[in-house]
């Protein structure tokens, strides 16, 4: 490291050490003597940490079909794929079996649910989901009686264009939409970028989450609002209310809605808070911590 680097480093940490830490003594004592720096623990593997939502979308190439739930929900893995941890809480679901559905494969015709993710880059992702022949795939789920939710990027990608008359997102500036509700967006400089008390307009229940997109949604089938997030009504949901979707990321977190959700399609849900089992593995996760952290080193970074 740069000497300026390592100035800033008063000391480091061993993660997801499995076995008997007594083990590595021996390399924490020639890690010591390479750097000069003291060890502050050695963290085990934490076996909670895999209640907790993802950091990074490597852990969908991890992801297999279990074949076991009452309702298959698809989700069509875009390239550019943001946000994904909102599908955590249906993933939590015992009934629902989550598919992540990746390049080169169909999505399943036997799915009651397809959920449209949010992405970093709606024009480019749209274009890719063509080329994968999922617009197919939607329109004919569609036709066979399934139902689509669409968040953010997903949400635009359901109307029946996307503009971006000031090349905000490349050099694009037009792509047809999936003509599944009659929509447009435009994208805007301004990013929206707040977290949000909402409400769900078909459930009339309460929701909470955040928002973080650009562009701005209009159109005739925004006359049916998904959500209304304080207070102001957002989203948009098709005449036959089978094609929906929405800028509030944080939906299927909602306890309420995600249990109604689910009885829609006759399913009675687990029941269980998915906030408090995040909550649960972040109370053990932390306690696990402060039993392996070198307790002075803990106490003088807390103290600041």
């Amino acid at each position: 490291l740069p000497e300026e680097d390592r100035r800033m480093i008063s000391g480091y940490i061993i993660n997801k050490f499995r076995g008997d830490v007594s083990l590595f003594d021996d390399g924490i004592r020639a890690v010591e003597g390479f750097t000069g720096w003291p060890c502050f623990g050695v963290v085990p593997w934490l076996k909670a940490a895999a209640r907790l939502p993802a950091e990074d979308s490597v852990v969908l190439e991890r992801l297999s079909r279990t074949g076991r739930g009452a309702l298959k929900v698809a989700v069509p893995v875009l390239s550019r794929i943001a946000n994904f941890d909102d599908l955590d809480p249906l993933s939590a679901e015992p009934e629902v079996d989550l598919v992540f559905v990746r390049p080169g494969e169909r999505l399943p015709a036997d799915a009651g649910l397809v959920v449209l993710p949010g992405s970093k880059s709606t024009i480019g992702d749209l274009a890719d989901l063509r080329a994968q022949g999922w617009d197919r795939d939607l329109e004919a789920h569609v036709r066979r009686g399934g139902r689509i939710i669409g968040l953010c990027g997903g949400y635009q990608m359901l109307g029946r264009v996307v503009r971006d008359p000031l090349g905000i997102e490349g050099s694009e500036r037009e792509i047809a939409g999936l003509g599944l509700l009659d929509i447009e967006t435009e994208m805007a400089p301004e990013k929206t970028v707040r977290n949000s008390a909402a409400w769900s307009v078909p459930y009339d229940v309460p929701l909470e989450g955040y928002e973080i997109h650009l562009g701005v949604t209009s159109g005739n089938d925004c006359a049916r609002p998904f959500v209304t997030i304080d207070e102001r009504a957002d989203g948009a949901v098709s005449a036959d209310g089978r094609v929906a979707g929405t800028y509030l990321h944080g939906l299927f977190g909602a306890d309420a809605y995600r249990q109604k959700l689910l009885e829609s399609f006759g399913i009675a849900g687990s029941r269980e808070s998915y906030r408090a089992r995040v909550d649960a593995a972040l109370d053990e996760v932390a306690a696990e911590l402060e039993a392996v952290l070198d307790r002075d080193w803990l106490n003088r970074l807390l103290q600041g």
